[in-house]
């Protein structure tokens, strides 16, 4: 009998492994840049693993970097980032091909993938770490900005929070959060179930 419960133990192992093994997903990979063709903006719309899963999805998105961009402390630590009081806004630099996809595009889509009218952060992520930001890299991408919130603004009951503000220096986060959904949503219970219904209701689950 105790035979049988090590062989049952040793199946149940195995099963629990196999379910939380990494699923592979094929995704676009990054272009190589050419800034006398592309433009970058920065968006910071919650948990930067979120905003990456969506933007670099997009047909005429060259890449989608998760970081960290308008903090008071130059090349912070994670312990500087995460105590929230270093004024970093977790975000995601996104590059982007203009004949491919608009600046106003790339805008809608950050309007329809986080609610901006929520001052605290977004879902299970508060913290003015995860404050919606705009960070513009040009005079005309502030124009665009200021526009497209506007514009927006129809589509809430609750007024827009996003703050519009010059782009500062930006700080890769570490490679291991780069590409994280897709690399990540077999082991890692937040993505199932804070990024894929997201994504579903955009229409950009795999």
């Amino acid at each position: 009998m105790q035979t049988l419960f090590k062989i049952v133990a040793i199946l149940s192992t195995a099963l629990l492994l196999n379910s939380c093994k990494t699923e592979t997903v094929d995704v676009k990979p990054d272009e190589p840049t050419d800034p006398e063709k592309h433009e970058t903006i920065t968006l910071g719309g919650g948990c930067y693993w979120c905003v990456e899963a969506v933007f670099q999805q997009l047909d005429g998105v060259i890449s989608a970097t998760s970081g960290f961009m308008g903090g008071h402390i130059p090349k912070p630590t994670s312990e500087d980032v995460y105590s929230m009081t270093s004024g970093h806004i977790e975000v995601v630099q996104v590059v982007f091909d203009p004949q491919k996809i608009s600046t106003g595009e790339i805008l809608k889509w950050f309007w329809k993938a986080h609610d901006p009218t929520d001052p605290l952060g977004q879902g299970v992520d508060k913290g003015p770490i995860y404050m919606s930001h705009i960070f513009v890299h040009s005079d005309e991408q502030r124009q665009l900005a200021e526009a497209s919130k506007k514009e927006a603004q129809a589509g809430f009951d609750k007024p827009i929070v996003t703050t519009i503000r010059d782009a500062e220096t930006f700080y890769p986060a570490k490679e291991e959060h780069q590409d994280y959904y897709f690399r990540m949503k077999g082991e890692n219970p937040y993505c199932p179930q804070q990024i894929t219904p997201k994504l579903k209701k955009l229409g950009l689950d795999h």
